[in-house]
């Protein structure tokens, strides 16, 4: 199965970004799981390398790192990345500047969208 996660709140302050990072994790932990993860709007923010949270509270760079470790396939909207002045060196290893271009390429080749 294919499953493309879109994620569009900010990394901290709501849960839904944590949510969906941790079922592209679980998704891409099983067999036959091909997933694909874009980062929108604020979302964006979930993919900076070196983010420090208090001991016991999740980490979004670490969650992420841990569904590309799995083979997950993360793309950032690049328009998105400069209205926040995000560079592509400030990124987590492995997660990438995209465009919409490319996000409407993986809606199509994607079985399931799943948005939070």
């Amino acid at each position: 199965m294919k499953t493309l996660v879109l994620l569009n709140d900010p990394a901290y302050g709501t849960e839904r970004s944590y949510n969906g990072l941790r079922l592209a994790h679980s998704l891409a932990k099983r067999d036959g799981e091909d997933v694909r993860i874009f980062l929108l709007a604020d979302a964006v923010s979930c993919a900076l390398a070196g983010q420090q949270t208090p001991d016991g509270y999740y980490n979004l760079e670490r969650m992420l790192a841990a569904a590309i470790h799995r083979g997950a396939e993360v793309g950032l909207c690049g328009t998105c990345m400069d209205a926040r002045a995000i560079r592509e060196d400030q990124l987590v290893k492995g997660a990438r500047r995209s465009n919409l271009d490319e996000l409407t390429d993986w809606t199509i080749w994607a079985d399931k969208v799943i948005t939070f």
